[in-house]
């Protein structure tokens, strides 16, 4: 009777809750006791010739069944379950011993056994409900780790393709970074190159100029010295014939001659070395400085520059230098590059305003320095078409130029400007379409 209300229970249970999905692991083990009670049944049957009862029998095969299923740890959870059957496990083994021992006695008791029985059944029960509470929160408490689980998964397979992919990017930004500094590398030494093709073309410019200054007094001293050689041939009559009042004239006039050759001489030499110092590289060293004498020699030398280019141009120039300005200290290479640059600059804008053939247009450039201060200002204006107002805040940047393509790199004014930040003053410009253009330097003192 036993065994078919445990087989009736455990299909019960299987059918109503459906363990095989919702509870694997309960499932397993009302497996066990369904198939068991059938084995004990036919065992019961089995062994009732030996006079064995079936009972004792089917109470051992229980004990042991709940044994195993107590020891093995996939069923650790369960134990509370299984240990609330012991009491039902031990009202069978009493009641199976007393059958086997006193059969009188476990007939007068078997009533007493029955209830005790149905207790058992009922505290069995009982404890099943409060498993199955149990397992709901074990299930969740498992669920939760698993999940939690496939988490970690996923966040370590989706960490192990983020290094990847950092890896790569950081190889991907190395070979850009090498690049770049290659192209840096390769820009530096271009600019480099740039820069000194600038200066190379700004000595052109000198060139011409330079020749010209330098045939004035070259001529006047070969003059000076042809007379100065007539004089001395009349000298040596004179001392022949004992004329020494004619003696001392000649004498008078030969010194005269020597001083100017002397001075033409020291202009010459003067105007070679103002070109050697605009050629050689600059030390960086700053020096006392006469500006005015700067400002006026670069202007003649690039009017005389651009005539030796252009024999039909021609320009009126002039200057207007304040003799209180006197020396100050600049890095004469660098400040005779800026003022050059900006005369010819200026010239340039005058010979494209000439060749518009604007009625009674006479272009003029001219230079001046005025001391205010602490301070020195150097303009050089013009009197021609002027910037147009959209290209104003460009014609410092590098590169930039309205020359036709081959009259100029765009590096001039650039050169220009950081020479003039390099000696902390300011260049800025005034200009006016159609009128001309101003740029105003101002360094201290």
């Amino acid at each position: 009777m036993t065994y078919i209300i445990i087989i009736i229970l455990a299909s019960y249970i299987r059918r109503t809750l459906k363990t095989a999905v919702t509870m694997p692991e309960w499932n397993k083990w009302l497996l066990w006791f369904f198939f068991g009670s059938i084995l004990m049944l036919i065992m019961e049957g089995a062994v009732s010739r030996f006079k064995v009862p079936g009972e004792w029998v089917g109470t051992a095969a229980l004990g042991s069944i709940l044994y195993i299923l107590y020891s093995k740890k996939e069923f650790e959870s369960q134990r509370f379950f299984i240990s609330a059957l012991l009491p039902f496990l031990v009202v069978e083994i009493i009641t199976s011993t007393a059958t086997l021992v006193s059969p009188g006695f476990a007939a007068r008791w078997h009533g007493w056994f029955g209830t005790a029985e149905t207790f058992a059944v009922l505290w069995a029960a009982g404890s099943w409900l409060v498993t199955r509470k149990q397992q709901k929160e074990l299930r969740k408490a498992r669920e939760k780790a698993f999940e939690e689980e496939q988490n970690n998964k996923v966040i370590t397979q989706m960490k192990a393709q983020l290094e990847v992919q950092v890896a790569e990017r950081t190889a991907e930004l190395t070979r850009q970074k090498e690049e770049l500094e290659h192209a840096l590398t390769e820009l530096k030494s271009t600019q480099a190159q740039l820069i000194q093709s600038e200066k190379m073309a700004s000595l052109g410019e000198l060139t011409a100029g330079i020749a010209h200054e330098i045939q004035n007094p070259l001529n006047f001293i070969n003059n000076f010295s042809e007379v100065n050689q007539e004089l001395l041939e009349e000298l040596r009559q004179e001392i022949d014939q004992g004329n020494l009042e004619e003696v001392k004239t000649l004498a008078g006039d030969i010194i005269s001659n020597q001083e100017k050759i002397n001075h033409h001489g020291k202009r010459a030499d003067g105007i070679v070395k103002s070109m050697l110092q605009h050629s050689r590289k600059s030390t960086g060293q700053q020096e006392l400085v006469d500006i005015n004498a700067l400002c006026d020699e670069y202007l003649r030398l690039s009017f005389h520059g651009l005539r030796a280019k252009d024999k039909s141009f021609n320009a009126k120039f002039e200057t207007d230098l304040d003799p209180a300005v006197g020396k100050i200290r600049i890095v004469p290479q660098e400040i005779g590059r800026v003022l050059l640059n900006l005369i010819n600059n200026a010239f340039y804008a005058v010979s494209d305003k000439k060749q518009q053939n604007v009625p009674g247009y006479e272009p003029s450039v001219t230079v001046s320095t005025k001391k205010t201060g602490n301070s020195v200002t150097i303009c050089v204006g013009d009197n021609g078409d002027g910037i147009p107002e959209n290209i104003r805040e460009k014609i410092f940047q590098p590169f930039f130029t309205t020359k036709q393509a081959g009259q100029g790199t765009g590096l001039g004014l650039s050169l220009s400007y950081d020479i003039i930040q390099a000696h902390h003053g300011t260049i800025h410009v005034e200009t006016k379409e159609g009128k001309g253009t101003q740029f105003i330097i101002t360094l201290p003192i």
